[in-house]
């Protein structure tokens, strides 16, 4: 599966992998690569061809298209409750954990982790602060599919995690996801939590599907889809 590269400026690129995409921001000292990719197991020599700077690795979260060339670096940033998830088929290399408020500082770039669990126990976005930009992983999708099936998703968890993203809203201008459309503007948050809302009160109107030979719920907002369990 090929990539494709979009420099946004000269310290940050956008490499879109079949439907995921990795971000690479560089500051003054250091850059940091944003998921590894699905079937792409170089996303380390893709960014290190881009940048002159050290490259170090954050995980969103640990589902299998984010997590392709983890193999690349011996240690890379996770939230700690997304270990049991990365190490499931075992995969090595050494959490480095990261959590609500902590930051990464690439030298005149800080970088601030905000969690948001629910889509996966340890899913996490990263606030360039700076530049006034969320990259949201998958929680947050513009005409994306959201993955809420399976033993490890929860949409409580998920609808408190917006319902406290909205209160971040006033840090960040726009939205860069790693599926569907980018960017996304900021009011999609709350749309999401209200669809969000709506399946867990038995209000919204889905429909069965196969995916993966597994039934699902589909439910479709136009703005965004929710797989969810039947």
């Amino acid at each position: 599966m090929g990539h494709s590269v979009h420099q946004v400026n000269e310290s940050t690129w956008i490499i879109e992998n079949g439907g995921v995409r990795l971000f690479l921001l560089a500051g003054t000292e250091k850059a940091l690569l944003i998921d590894s990719g699905m079937e792409l197991h170089t996303a380390r020599d893709i960014a290190e061809e881009l940048t002159d700077k050290p490259v170090e690795l954050l995980n969103t979260h640990a589902d299998r298209d984010h997590i392709g060339s983890n193999g690349q670096f011996d240690t890379f940033y996770m939230h700690p409750r997304e270990e049991p998830l990365y190490h499931r088929d075992g995969r090595t290399g050494t959490v480095l954990p990261v959590q609500e408020g902590d930051r990464i500082d690439l030298g005149q770039r800080v970088l601030e982790i905000i969690d948001l669990p629910g889509h996966t126990p340890g899913s996490i976005a990263v606030l360039d602060v700076k530049n006034r930009v969320l990259i949201s992983g998958d929680p947050v999708q513009a005409h994306g599919r959201i993955f809420m099936f399976g033993s490890h998703r929860n949409m409580d968890d998920y609808v408190r995690s917006l319902t406290r993203l909205e209160s971040f809203t006033d840090r960040f201008d726009g939205i860069w996801p790693s599926h569907g459309d980018i960017p996304a503007e900021k009011e999609l948050i709350p749309k999401l939590r209200r669809a969000a809302e709506s399946i867990l009160k038995g209000e919204a109107n889905g429909h069965t599907a196969d995916l993966f030979g597994s039934p699902i719920m589909v439910y479709d907002f136009g703005f965004a889809s929710f797989l969810c369990d039947p």
